[in-house]
C-alpha cells in the first residue's frame, strides 16, 4: 500500500481510482464494510482502490477539550487499513485553515484534481467540509457535476451501530471480548518493553513493561487473557506470537503510586529477553478486577489462577 500526504503529489499509479474518507479510528467491522466495499468496486471499474483519512483526529483540532482517546493511533490505524487490501493511504493533514473549505472546494481539490476520483464509496453517516456541511446527499450532486459514481452504504452492526465511540466505552469498562466483537479482531497496544520495577520476576511470573508512549487506548484495570507479539521478530518465526497473561493497573498490593502500566506475562517463559523490542499486545478476554491482596502469598495464589484461565481460554483460540 502506497502512503501519501498531498494530493498534488498522488502516484500517476493511482490515478484514476475509486475513494473512501473516513477517521477509521479501530478500523472497525462498520470501517471495514466500506474498505470491502472500496476494493470490490476497484475490482469492477478496474481501478485502484484508495482511502482518504486525516492526521491529527479532527475533533483533535477543532474542539481539543473534546479530542477523543484513539483506539489505534495513526500507525497502527493505517497498518490496519493496509490489511483491507487497498492499494493507497492519503493522509491528509488536518488543520483550522483545512477545516475551512467548502465541501465542494474539498472535493474539487482532492477528489478530482488530487485523485481523479471515478467512484466514491462513503457510509450513510459521511459529513465533510467546513462544519461537517457536506453529506451523501452533497456528494452524490458533487459526483454529477464532476462525473464520479456515489455508492453509498447502510449501517453495518448487530442491534448497535458499529461505531469508534462504542469501541471506546467498551474498552473503558474492561469488556475487551465486546470490543473485539465489533472491531473484528482483539483490540491491540503497540510499545517498546521497557524495565519496570521486576516485582513479577521476583514472583516467577516475568513481565514484558511497555512504555508509557505506547500506542492505543488502554483498557480499564484488571487482569486480561492475551497475545503478545514481537514485531521484530519476522512472521512464522518460534516465539513471534505468545499466549499471554496481561495486567493494566498499578500494583495496589504493593502501596505504590506507581503509573497505569500494561504488562504481559508468556505463559510458562521466564527465558524471554524482550528489553527494547516492539510489541503488540491483544486483549482477549477480561480475567478479573485490580486487586489490593494482603499479602504477597495471596497476590502470587491469585496470578497461579490467572495464568491457568488464561491457558484455558487461550487453547481454545487461534491467534489472528
Amino acid at each position: 500500500m502506497h502512503r501519501w500526504s498531498d494530493p498534488a503529489r498522488t502516484p500517476e499509479a493511482l490515478r484514476p481510482c475509486v475513494l473512501t474518507l473516513g477517521n477509521f479510528d479501530g478500523v472497525h467491522r462498520g470501517h471495514k464494510a466500506v474498505l470491502g466495499a472500496l476494493v470490490e468496486a476497484g475490482a469492477r471499474l478496474g481501478l485502484p482502490a484508495v482511502a482518504i483519512t486525516f492526521d491529527p483526529h479532527p475533533v483533535a483540532v477543532l474542539h481539543p477539550d473534546r479530542a477523543p482517546e484513539l483506539i489505534a493511533p495513526a500507525r497502527v490505524r493505517d497498518e490496519l487499513i493496509a490489511e483491507t487490501g487497498i492499494d493507497g493511504l492519503l493522509v491528509l493533514d488536518f488543520t483550522t485553515e483545512f477545516a475551512q473549505q467548502t465541501p465542494e472546494d474539498f472535493v474539487r481539490s482532492v477528489f478530482v484534481r488530487g485523485l481523479d476520483a471515478r467512484c466514491v464509496v462513503v457510509g450513510m453517516d459521511t459529513r465533510f467540509g467546513y462544519r461537517n456541511a457536506g453529506d451523501v446527499g452533497t456528494l452524490v450532486d458533487l459526483g454529477e457535476q464532476f462525473g464520479f459514481e456515489v455508492i453509498a452504504l447502510d449501517d453495518v452492526g448487530d442491534g448497535e451501530r458499529y461505531s469508534s465511540t462504542v469501541v471506546r466505552r467498551e474498552l473503558r469498562a474492561g469488556e475487551v471480548a465486546e470490543a473485539a466483537r465489533i472491531l473484528g479482531r482483539p483490540h491491540r497496544v503497540v510499545g517498546t518493553v521497557v524495565h519496570g520495577n521486576h516485582r513479577g520476576r521476583g514472583l516467577g511470573y516475568p513481565t514484558a513493561n511497555l512504555a508509557a508512549d505506547s500506542m492505543g487506548l488502554v483498557p480499564a484495570e484488571g487482569v486480561y487473557a492475551g497475545w503478545l507479539t514481537r514485531l521484530d521478530v519476522a512472521e512464522g518465526e518460534p516465539d513471534r506470537t505468545m499466549p499471554a497473561a496481561v495486567s493494566v493497573g498499578t500494583n495496589p498490593t504493593f502501596d505504590t503510586e506507581d503509573r497505569r502500566t500494561v504488562e504481559a506475562y508468556v505463559l510458562d517463559r521466564d527465558d524471554l529477553d524482550l528489553y527494547d523490542e516492539t510489541v503488540m499486545v491483544e486483549f482477549v478476554d477480561h480475567i478479573r478486577p485490580t486487586l489490593r491482596f494482603e499479602s504477597v502469598e495471596q497476590l502470587t495464589e491469585a496470578m497461579a489462577g490467572d495464568v491457568e484461565r488464561c491457558r484455558e481460554l487461550l487453547t481454545k483460540i487461534v491467534p489472528a
